[in-house]
């Protein structure tokens, strides 16, 4: 028999309300709105959701995987992370193989997928024009990324898809100090498998993000990307061992 699915508990329902409601960055919004409206060619029969995409996931996770933004034809059409583009399909056939997700595919808010013991959000939660948020609408959405974490008290380990999701984590966490007479540790650099020690036991992993950029020139391949959920599912073990 399949498992309910799980339900997002009381109170990260408001948040997640908040988050599709969120009109800060005047940027953004005339953006989300104008491609919802215009679409693109094969995607003109569907209707878009064109709003801030909420995070997806198990909120008992233990894996938290925190993107750059939704892409403005997968995310913002759909409105579920990573979904609906070519980056949602090398993270989900990933989390898939890793044991993280119940299919490795994803194309709409009610194909089926479920994940389990791991939650996606994102750096910020509309669609910026050419994938580049400023840096006043990071720190519009940073409250929003520092909420989740304060709500998902059993995340262990943060998968940070490429440099700003890496940098937005080690900035809402905050690094284990393991340096002597309250002197800061180094900040960490960004590269793929990087690992991180984070407050409150929580380690973070980088990960080159599954853009197009990086899949079609062979930067991130998929034992690449395998690679960083092996070492998640290492770190976090199995629920209930």
């Amino acid at each position: 028999m399949k498992p309910p699915a799980r339900r997002l508990p009381a109170s990260l329902i408001p948040l997640q309300k908040q988050i599709v409601r969120c009109e800060l960055c005047p940027r953004l919004v005339e953006w989300r709105t104008s491609i919802a409206r215009e679409k693109t060619l094969r995607f003109q029969d569907q209707e878009y959701w064109g709003r801030p995409v909420p995070s997806f996931g198990d909120p008992e996770a233990r894996v938290l995987i925190v993107g750059l933004a939704p892409a403005a034809h997968g995310g913002n059409r759909t409105g579920r992370i990573f979904t609906g583009d070519r980056s949602g399909d090398w993270l989900y056939r990933a989390l898939y193989r890793g044991g993280f997700a119940n299919q490795p595919t994803s194309v709409s808010r009610d194909d089926g997928l479920e994940l389990n013991d791991c939650y996606i959000t994102a750096v910020i939660h509309c669609a910026p024009p050419a994938n580049k948020p400023a840096i006043d609408e990071i720190a519009n959405c940073r409250p929003y990324l520092l909420r989740e974490i304060e709500l998902l008290p059993s995340v262990k380990v943060v998968v940070g898809l490429g440099r700003l999701a890496f940098e937005a984590a080690i900035s809402a966490i905050g690094q284990e100090e393991k340096e002597p007479l309250g002197r800061r540790s180094p900040r960490p650099q960004f590269r793929h498998c990087a690992e991180v020690p984070l407050r409150n036991g929580i380690t973070l992993i980088a990960s080159f993000h599954p853009s197009q950029q990086n899949t079609f020139t062979g930067k991130l391949t998929e034992p690449m990307f395998d690679q960083v959920f092996s070492r998640t599912r290492e770190l976090i073990g199995r629920r209930g061992a």
